[in-house]
């Protein structure tokens, strides 16, 4: 079990905004099942290396154009709509049984934040902090209309850049099909929705984009190290994690907790997926990458705690 960081999940309030009830009830109910899987994609790489990588491979211009947006199933070229801004919930939280999820929620998107802000002043850039939406059912953004069956997806076009979950995807996720309960799996889920957004705001997501325009043959291609790079950001996170405290001076992540983030990496691997769906298991159609390579750059960021050794670009997927 994650310890949370009561004073961090506090700051955290303004990472997170609460869109569950537009449809004009108040979410007290049992929590339901909820998103698709796999998790939504979008972005690339970090450093003008890859760029140079990819033009070699790919050829053509890949120069970001911080233009369209890119990302997750629902989208297209330049059908993306302006998301509209739906008021938050209002009313006490002890109503909401999903509380304590929403706390961690906080948390997570604070505190690594607070990691990623810390190492772009490292390196001379100044982070631009995102936000996470808990949407029900239905939620209306930057990049179009999506439902709770689209998973946990970050939307790049440049009037979002944020992070959206039902919160009932992790219902989903801890079920026998899934088999990935827990709150660090839920914290592991986040954190890869951030690494995508550091994708989006580095412009490396604009120029993978190009890449595959360039060469549509290798979208799939591309997507998968895209999604391998934000497993392996995920990892950077929890490499910070666990050299820090709670408010009582106790390890934020537990035994077992990593075994959590492993569980879910796995899960959500496209090998997994086709097998249990009763498809045939075709590397071709990935789009995300195998249960194996999923858990190998987790933990290769986990084992690091470095951003540069997430360049799946130059190494492949197996190079974990």
């Amino acid at each position: 079990m994650v310890r949370v960081n009561k004073r961090t999940a506090k700051r955290g309030e303004q990472y997170v905004e609460d869109r569950r009830g537009q449809s004009g009830r108040r979410n007290t109910a049992p929590r339901r099942g909820g998103g698709g899987v796999p998790m939504g994609k979008a972005g690339g790489g970090l450093g003008a290396i890859i760029a140079i990588i990819l033009a070699l491979i790919f050829g053509g211009n890949i120069a970001g154009d911080g233009g369209s947006a890119s990302g997750i199933d629902i989208n297209s070229p330049g059908g993306f709509g302006s998301g509209q801004q739906v008021p938050a919930n209002s009313g006490s939280s002890e109503l909401d049984p999903d509380a304590d999820t929403v706390e961690l929620m906080q948390f997570v998107m604070a505190d690594s934040q607070d990691v990623w802000s810390a190492y772009f002043d490292q390196v001379g850039l100044q982070y631009q902090f995102t936000k996470m939406i808990i949407f029900e059912d239905q939620v209306s953004t930057g990049c179009g209309n999506a439902t709770s069956a689209v998973g946990p997806f970050y939307c790049p076009a440049p009037n979002d850049r944020n992070v959206y979950i039902d919160l009932g995807f992790f219902d989903e996720l801890a079920s026998p099909r899934f088999g990935a309960a827990g709150d660090f799996a839920q914290a592991y889920v986040v954190a890869h929705e951030v690494g995508h957004h550091i994708q989006s705001v580095t412009g490396i997501s604009d120029q993978v984009r190009q890449a595959q325009g360039s060469n549509p043959g290798s979208k799939n291609q591309l997507s998968v190290l895209q999604e391998l790079q934000a497993d392996c950001f995920a990892g950077v996170w929890a490499y910070s994690a666990n050299q820090r405290t709670d408010d009582a001076g106790r390890s934020i992540i537990q035994i077992g907790d990593i075994e959590e983030g492993l569980a879910a990496a796995q899960a959500v691997g496209d090998d997994r997926i086709q097998s249990q769906a009763g498809m045939t298991v075709d590397p071709h159609t990935w789009t995300h990458g195998s249960a194996r390579q999923r858990q190998g750059w987790f933990t290769k960021g986990l084992q690091s705690g470095d951003p540069e050794q997430c360049d799946t670009y130059s190494v492949g997927a197996d190079g974990f």
